[in-house]
């Protein structure tokens, strides 16, 4: 059963999950209808809120509104985990470092090995 959805003060609606089963946590749920009214500003709260909006159609699957920057974090998350080599090296170092486990290293040194410029 889904959950009823509720106005909120812009006259989105939220909820907590999508017919697609995908869970959403705080996004904003609005119709194709209520969307046309007011695009600007349900595209203004996307860009300046980095809030996903998620636009039902009686005629067609969902959509999301995703702004642009955490579309690409997103994308390139998904492209540093398709390799399972990758994935597993990237997780085993996010572990080191959650345990306090890694060796610190200056910033200047990690650059000089990668072989980057400054940061300006």
């Amino acid at each position: 059963m889904r959950k009823r959805l509720l106005p909120n003060a812009c006259g989105d609606y939220t909820g907590s999950r999508a017919r697609t089963g995908i869970p959403y946590t705080g996004d904003v749920e609005t119709t194709y209808t209520q969307l046309r009214g007011k695009l600007a500003a349900v595209l203004e709260r996307v860009a300046e809120e980095q809030e996903v909006v998620i636009v039902r159609r009686k005629s067609g699957r969902d959509v999301a509104l995703v702004p642009a920057d955490e579309l690409a974090s997103i994308m390139e998350t998904a492209h540093l985990l398709r390799s399972p080599k990758n994935a597993s090296r990237l997780l085993r170092a996010l572990r080191r470092a959650e345990k306090g486990s890694g060796k610190p290293e200056p910033l200047a040194k990690l650059r000089r090995e990668m072989k980057l410029e400054p940061g300006r």
